[in-house]
């Protein structure tokens, strides 16, 4: 008897901890922490922004209005609202409203596979890169080291909006507005009920859905930190290649942006720099993109460049060109092109050269004239 009723118990045991696992649902299991509810006081902030300053919520008293938008530098959808946010805060500013940006991200959370749209990563560095390049005329503020003040807010993707009264009470919560495609909105919902707020008068529609990329906290970047040792084990492979499939390459007859760089085993600063074209490799593969090295060892070489290549982990396509002829490389490749390493194309489909550079590339530069040519935006 006493063992059916340690059985009973057992059983008992078990199911109760099957329901607290399935109800007792933590953040850290990918919900999220709660959104802040309608009516609630704006949590306090002392948080660091690109310009230098440190800001509070006192930092915008005299406010009569308040808005505070999670948003980040990496998301293809934060970065589609960029210009409609500094317009709705240049509308705005005049009627007593202010606007506060904060990425919440935590920036090693972020892997490389995950930035095919932009140049730019969410450290607090490239944050201020990103405000100066797209001159913003509001805060930015870098909440990502520590998420705390992000947790309280509880912003389920960027760019998440929040609309706060005089009183710091909140008025609104959610999209700027339904359409992603930058042009074809102007943040109709924010703007609503910013001007229900200003009037006085209560929100028709205080909560809305957001759509964008999911904050990146910090106990979600397992996959950040497993990908190099995953991308680690992709093959590398390095073929000859002869003058007329060079120049089939250089046609470039599909969808996507190639870019071809040339390099060698003996040349310094090709070895340097390859590392940095591979990362690229890995944020743009999975869009209208593709890498190529082109090594200018002699044949016998082969094995060298292969093995060069298999250490630097350059899983792109790799060729060597198959002849000891370096001029004839030369007038094949680009008759513009002077002879030195490394050299660099950018190859838009159907053939046109966009991008020509003879020597190490600026990595930053590079990436911003990809995302140019691929697009920052769904």
């Amino acid at each position: 008897m006493q063992s059916v009723y340690r059985s009973v118990s057992l059983k008992i045991a078990l199911l109760a901890w099957v329901l607290v696992a399935v109800t007792d649902r933590s953040f850290a299991d990918g919900d999220g922490p709660p959104t802040l509810e309608i009516g609630a006081s704006a949590p306090d902030f002392n948080l660091p922004g690109v310009d230098g300053k440190q800001y509070t919520l006192k930092s915008f008293a005299p406010a009569k209005v308040l808005v505070i938008v999670f948003t980040c530098n990496h998301c293809p959808t934060a970065q589609a609202y960029e210009d409609r946010l500094k317009a709705l805060t240049a509308d705005y500013k005049s009627k007593g409203v202010s606007v506060v940006a904060i990425s919440p991200n935590y920036p090693a959370a972020v892997s490389l596979d995950e930035m095919g749209y932009t140049d730019m990563g969410d450290s607090f560095a490239e944050m201020k890169l990103r405000s100066k390049d797209k001159k913003y005329n509001f805060p930015y503020l870098f909440d990502g080291e520590t998420e705390k003040i992000s947790r309280q807010y509880g912003p389920v993707a960027t760019p998440h909006a929040f609309v706060f009264d005089a009183q710091r009470k909140l008025q609104y919560t959610g999209r700027l507005d339904g359409s992603e495609k930058p042009g074809s909105a102007n943040a109709e919902d924010i703007r609503v009920a910013l001007d229900a707020v200003l009037a006085g008068k209560p929100v028709a529609i205080a909560k809305t859905k957001t759509f964008g990329c999911s904050i990146k906290w910090m106990e979600k970047s397992d996959w950040a930190k497993k990908a190099p040792s995953v991308w680690a084990k992709e093959p590398v492979d390095l073929s000859l290649i002869g003058e007329d499939s060079l120049k089939a390459l250089l046609a470039n007859k599909t969808d996507k942006v190639r870019l071809i760089n040339v390099w060698a085993t003996w040349c310094g600063p090709c070895i340097t720099e390859l590392p940095e074209f591979v990362n690229m490799n890995r944020m743009y593969r999975n869009r209208e993109f593709e890498f190529i090295t082109l090594s200018a060892d002699v044949p016998d070489k082969k094995d060298k460049a292969l093995a060069t290549l298999k250490r630097l982990q350059a899983s792109s396509k790799n060729y060597l060109f198959n002849s000891t002829d370096k001029y004839k490389l030369i007038e094949t490749l680009d008759p513009q092109w002077q002879g030195a390493l490394p050299y660099t194309l950018l190859i838009e489909p159907g053939g046109k050269v966009v991008y020509r550079h003879q020597g190490s590339i600026d990595p930053a530069e590079m990436k911003r004239k990809i995302v140019e040519k691929i697009g920052r935006y769904y």
